[in-house]
């Protein structure tokens, strides 16, 4: 008896443990991570820019997304799950992905009610569980159109459908469990996600090698591990490693990045999203297994990506329909159609870019992780900037409408139809998955915040909020930030609480910056800040201590690789972690965008304007506007080179389509 007790105690000591150590990406125990999340609601969000998204995430986006999974006339998704449950009768209705479109709903749910800590969400959640632990069926499996089909047929079939979301599913599940777990305490859905992931061991101990590949978009990759992570059960670690192993090892595809064994993978050439979920599980993997082989292929499809096929705004996967890289390592016969691909090097088309959100998402899952495993600073400029211009430009100003694609230049003349063609959308009905995508990230965008490791806290980004954590030697830490970045480069952070020892604050200098400056108490520092790094400062720091940081934000112009020939001799505009566009809104009547041509010398001047009750910071200068050409019926004419004066405005480029049916371009011509 008294073992039993013993047995007992220990395991409620192990759970109070793994509830206590709740970042969004569990990495607390990773051996090989550098830096750790902080726990998920200790950062508060005071004012400014993402105090006011994440005001119209609570107020608009998280309760119409709520309501819109539950509105069985326009989304069939949680009635699927009451059908499942035997609660109501019918059949599946919607794409094989509607699960994990729910799952990412309820985890944005979560991750707002980590913050606010409001009962209402709380219920809300409470309600859903009960239904989708009800659909489970008794060996965990837990996917709706396969259960109510299975009712109705009598078939007991599993994964044996190569285009089927069962596993993707499975890893919303998940993941959307750990979170909820983390931001309750509750364990509900964290034991529905823990018995299907034991399906998932079983399945793979016993499938087929064609089944076993059935699994596309690996978002269970993330899930597995985070699962891993808050249970601290080493088979999950080892069905993760299992699974990467696995890929490849029978015939693959090169839309789902599996026609060669990951470790063999030598660039991009898949669905954006599959392969940024497949980089951001492995790097997973990697914090947990120190597996080099595996950080040494994420090294190599990091360069191919950032440095060959990411847009300026951090938007990725470049084209509606690819082909593989046929004629260089593969067998021209086995040339394949890419859905929503990644393009060759340098292919980065501006009028029909693809770069659907959850793509975006998916490069800063994946960046983020990078940051976390190594600590540096180049992965969190590419989390900033995904999450401030090809994330945002997701969802309306207002939070009701999104963004399935998010292309870089938009005309009322363009002459093909799209799959997705413009205009923001309360539903998506050809395929929602980003919306719910977009809300859990917004929700969750405090997470990204701050990191930390032995030494003390890094500060990853900027926003007026307040931070209260434990450090890892178990000091206690509170400050707060005051700023108005990003369209002001001046950041006030004032420490309320310290602890007694030393401890180093590690401010990131972004890589747009070319000049930052730090004072603390009135005084500068004797370090010199340095451009795409983190500045180490480390003292004993005491409560009332001001540390303030000026970081340089110019606007400035940005010329592309003479190799993406679509933005040869043009130019695109930054202002800090800010992509601009411009709207033909701000044109007035008879000027035409395509006849703005920027001058190299232009000087650009920050103004303060409004979009939908959404502050922005415009920039206005003067540019040359050519006399309008009629261009019917005309491929080509002898060069125009007559112009005037202009004036033009820029928005920043998430705000754009805000304000009615427009065009827009991020790239305009430049004269030098």
């Amino acid at each position: 008896m008294q073992r039993v007790r013993i047995i007992l105690l220990i395991l409620v000591l192990s759970n109070a443990l793994a509830f206590a150590q709740k970042g969004l990406v569990n990495t607390n125990a990773s051996p090989y991570a550098r830096l750790q999340s902080v726990d998920m609601g200790s950062v508060q969000w005071t004012k400014g820019f993402w105090a006011e998204r994440f005001e119209v995430c609570k107020n608009t986006m998280v309760p119409q997304l709520w309501n819109t999974y539950h509105d069985e006339h326009l989304c069939h998704s949680f009635k699927n799950f009451e059908i499942a449950a035997g609660l109501d009768t019918g059949s599946f209705i919607g794409p094989s992905f509607h699960d994990g479109d729910f799952y990412k709903t309820l985890e944005a749910v979560a991750g707002m009610y980590a913050v606010t800590k409001d009962t209402a969400l709380d219920r809300m959640m409470d309600d859903a569980i009960r239904v989708i632990a009800k659909a489970q069926r008794k060996d965990g499996y837990v996917y709706t159109k396969s259960i109510i089909e299975q009712k109705q047929t009598g078939k007991q079939n599993v994964f044996d459908d190569k285009l089927s979301f069962e596993a993707y599913n499975f890893g919303h599940l998940m993941t959307a469990a750990c979170i909820h777990y983390r931001a309750t305490g509750k364990t509900t859905l964290l034991n529905v996600a823990k018995k299907a992931t034991d399906f998932l061991i079983t399945f793979y101990n016993n499938a087929t090698p064609e089944q076993a590949r059935n699994a596309i978009c690996p978002s269970h990759y993330m899930g597995i591990i985070e699962l891993y992570r808050t249970t601290n059960d080493k088979k999950y670690l080892a069905l993760a490693k299992k699974l990467i192993d696995i890929r490849g090892m029978t015939e693959g595809t090169d839309d789902n990045s599996d026609r060669v064994p990951f470790r063999d993978m030598k660039r991009v050439v898949g669905h954006a999203v599959r392969a940024n979920y497949l980089f951001a599980g492995v790097a997973d993997v990697y914090a947990e297994t120190g597996d080099e082989s595996l950080l040494h292929t994420l090294n190599i499809m990091w360069d191919d990506v950032i440095n060959k096929k990411m847009y300026i705004t951090g938007g990725c996967g470049s084209l509606y329909d690819g082909v593989s890289v046929d004629g260089i390592s593969y067998n021209p016969d086995t040339v394949q159609k890419v859905h929503q691909a990644y393009g060759r090097n340098y292919q980065l088309p501006n009028l029909s870019a693809h770069n659907e959100t959850c793509a975006n998402i998916g490069n800063v899952l994946w960046n983020r992780r990078m940051l976390e495993l190594t600590g540096d600073a180049r992965y969190a400029d590419i989390v900033e900037l995904a999450l401030y211009n090809s994330i945002l430009s997701g969802v309306s100003m207002d939070g009701s409408k999104f963004f399935y694609t998010n292309p870089l230049a938009a005309s009322k003349d363009y002459p093909y139809q799209l799959r997705w063609m413009g205009g923001r959308q309360p539903y998506i009905a050809l395929s929602n998955c980003c919306p719910p995508n977009t809300v859990r990230t917004i929700a969750e965008v405090s997470n990204y915040m701050y990191s930390l490791n032995d030494e003390g806290i890094y500060v990853d980004m900027y926003g007026g909020n307040t931070l209260h954590t434990k450090l890892k030697d178990d000091g206690t830490i509170r400050l707060e930030q005051q700023t108005d970045y990003p369209w002001d480069g001046n950041i006030a952070i004032t420490l309320k609480e310290a602890p007694s020892k030393e401890m180093a604050l590690f401010l990131r200098i972004p890589g747009w910056c070319r000049e930052a400056t730090v004072t603390i108490n009135g005084k500068p520092i004797q370090e010199t800040p340095q451009s795409g790094t983190y500045l180490k400062i480390k003292r004993r720091w005491k409560a009332g201590d001001q540390l303030s940081l000026k970081l340089d934000m110019p606007a400035t112009l940005v010329e592309s690789n003479p190799l993406v020939e679509e933005t040869r001799n043009q130019v695109a505009v930054k202002r800090g972690p800010i992509a601009y566009c411009i709207e033909s809104t701000d044109l007035k009547e008879g000027q035409s965008l395509s006849d703005i041509i920027i001058p190299a010398s232009i000087h650009l001047q920050p103004k303060a304007m409004q979009v939908e009750n959404g502050k922005i910071t415009a920039l206005e200068g003067e540019a040359r506007l050519l006399q309008h050409n009629n261009w019917n019926n005309t491929l080509y004419k002898p060069l125009n080179t007559t112009s005037k004066p202009v004036t033009i405005k820029l928005i920043p480029y998430y705000a754009w389509a805000n304000r009615g049916p427009s065009d827009m371009s991020v790239w305009l011509p430049v004269s030098r």
